[in-house]
């Protein structure tokens, strides 16, 4: 059994910054434990054709290691991968990093003041603290549909891609039209034979500024200040967009009128145009940005087919009207467990208490990165931080700096542990949902994978990111017991 101080789970942006961070402060003794082989979370496994970030690449990395160098605006998933991949290299955080082991159970020991991290190959680690960053698009959805299993042919969810399945030709049948379908659908449709794109809900698209950066901008961008300056701009050009969320619906006119008018200009067929206007409020889900998803759809050899999926059988998919299509391959573009990925883990904090159970009547955390009854338990990413505007790598960051803060806390006052008191965390739960209820993504008229079974936003900060960035800029010792 090992014993390092502190264990970081996953290597995404989450795990990778919170390393760089600890080795900054003079943090040695930690390990990050990734699933994988290889490092990048969300880059590494996502590498269906056209994946790319929807926030400006500028913006889309760290402020502390900005990249002059993009290609693009929007820079392709390899690209990101290989930042990622630099930016460990050049803080030495790599010695730390363990490659295939999946983290299966986490226990809190409240005699010795420490947890028990268990791997899926019954190796266990007892660490002081542990931090969390697995994220919530990891574990992909796939729709009840009966007969699923029945399928002869290849399918496969976007998320893992079959890159030995070769499409040309081929009748293919796309079931979902999220933020990766409208990626990758444009990249197939002119190869295959026949595109069948089931929709159940359209999305809101508004046009995606995306262009090649020349060799002359990028070297512009190195000289000092340059690359500060311009991602300064681009987050708060995105942060205008959260006065619609934030603050109120009707504020969301404006993005729906772009919204429109990319529909008009690229949908000239008012029957396909009228299949592809969403019944609800723009925000409510998530908002996707393509210059080239519309066009596809266009296509001789695309379909969209708006009836929902009822069954599926050996080489055919049924509709609603009872219509069997034919198809070859199936890709599933719908989505991933978000409200899920932490609850569906064996975490055990004090005297025994499971995740499961001091969340029964929802998820409670306090600013999303620590949970009461689960000291020196830290998640990055964690319930209700994730965004419908601007980059999550800029709400990671405000997170790992809270973190080191409570680890600075403990140094500090020579505690072992610290542990939020529910009082707070209520409270701050209670300030949370009254303020997201009236909001979007609650009131907007459509389900979201924001929102859980019951209805209820755990996914979603409702608020400017400069706000939470204010408010975890420092750790209020008053919403804390300190365990010695």
């Amino acid at each position: 059994m090992s014993k390092p101080g502190i264990v970081i789970i996953g290597s995404g942006f989450a795990g990778i910054g919170m390393a760089i961070k600890l080795k900054e402060a003079g943090y040695h003794d930690f390990v990050l434990l990734e699933k994988a082989a290889d490092l990048g979370g969300t880059w590494r496994d996502n590498t269906y054709p056209g994946c790319a970030c929807d926030v400006p690449s500028h913006m889309y990395s760290y402020s502390f290691e900005l990249n002059p160098g993009w290609s693009r605006m929007f820079s392709p998933q390899e690209e990101i991968w290989e930042y990622m991949r630099g930016c460990v290299d050049k803080y030495g955080v790599g010695p730390h990093f363990r490659y295939g082991r999946q983290v299966v159970g986490l226990e809190y020991d409240d005699d010795a003041r420490e947890w028990t991290v268990t791997t899926e190959d019954g190796a266990t680690i007892r660490a002081n603290a542990v931090i969390s960053g697995i994220g919530a698009l990891h574990i992909p959805k796939f729709p009840e549909i009966p007969g699923q299993e029945a399928f002869t042919g290849p399918s496969f969810h976007s998320s893992t891609w079959d890159h030995s399945v070769d499409l040309t030709g081929k009748r293919v049948a796309v079931i979902g039209t999220g933020a990766s379908a409208i990626q990758f659908v444009p990249q197939i449709a002119p190869k295959v034979g026949n595109l069948l794109l089931f929709q159940r809900t359209p999305p809101w698209i508004q046009a995606k500024p995306d262009f090649a950066l020349p060799s002359g901008a990028r070297k512009l961008l190195a000289l000092p200040g340059a690359a500060r300056l311009l991602r300064t701009t681009i987050y708060w050009g995105l942060e205008t967009r959260a006065l619609g969320f934030a603050v109120d619906p009707r504020l969301m006119r404006f993005h729906e009128s772009m919204a429109l008018r990319h529909l008009e200009r690229q949908v000239p067929d008012p029957e396909l145009r009228a299949k592809l206007t969403p019944g609800y409020t723009i925000g409510c889900k998530r908002i996707l940005i393509s210059s080239d998803y519309y066009p596809a759809l266009t296509r001789p050899n695309v379909n969209l087919v708006t009836d929902a999926v009822t069954e599926i059988r050996e080489r055919s998919i049924v509709d609603a009207t009872g219509a069997e299509h034919d198809v070859d391959v199936i890709i599933y573009g719908t989505g991933f467990k978000v409200t899920d990925s932490l609850q569906e883990q064996r975490i055990v904090g004090r005297a025994g208490r499971k995740i499961q159970d001091a969340w029964q009547e929802g998820i409670e955390t306090y600013y999303g990165i620590t949970t009461a009854g689960f000291p020196n338990l830290f998640f990055l990413l964690g319930p209700n931080t994730g965004l419908g505007h601007n980059s999550v790598v800029f709400m990671i960051e405000s997170q790992v700096r809270y973190v080191m803060n409570c680890l600075r806390l403990l140094a500090k006052t020579q505690a072992r542990a610290i542990d939020v008191k529910t009082g707070h965390q209520r409270d701050f739960q209670d300030r949370l949902h009254r303020r997201l209820d009236p909001l979007v993504w609650n009131s907007g008229g459509c389900q979201s994978w924001y929102l859980d079974e019951h209805g209820v936003n755990h996914t979603i900060w409702p608020g400017f990111t400069f706000e939470y960035w204010a408010r975890t800029l420092r750790v209020d010792p008053r919403a804390y017991e300190l365990i010695y």
